[in-house]
């Protein structure tokens, strides 16, 4: 094997979540700075966290004015 080709390997990389230390994994990096892991996925614990960063339900409302879909009438199929 070449000298100098792989990167420096850290068995103890620690993982932070919002500051705080959630676990230790093997890595090329001595620690990392996460947004999302399994502990805060909503897929793994089964809590649904709403994000609306951009106010885009607030532009929906406003743009649609909240009637958008009473207007609209189901058509019915003949037989």
């Amino acid at each position: 094997m070449k000298q100098d080709t792989h990167p420096k390997y850290y068995p103890e990389c620690k993982v932070f979540h919002n500051g705080e230390l959630v676990m230790t994994v093997g890595a090329t990096v001595p620690e990392m700075h996460v947004e999302v892991w399994s502990g805060s996925h909503p897929f793994f614990t089964g809590k649904q966290a709403f994000v609306d960063a951009a106010g885009r339900v607030e532009k929906f409302q406003r743009k649609f004015g909240g009637d958008y879909f009473k207007g609209k009438k189901k058509k019915k199929k003949k037989a």
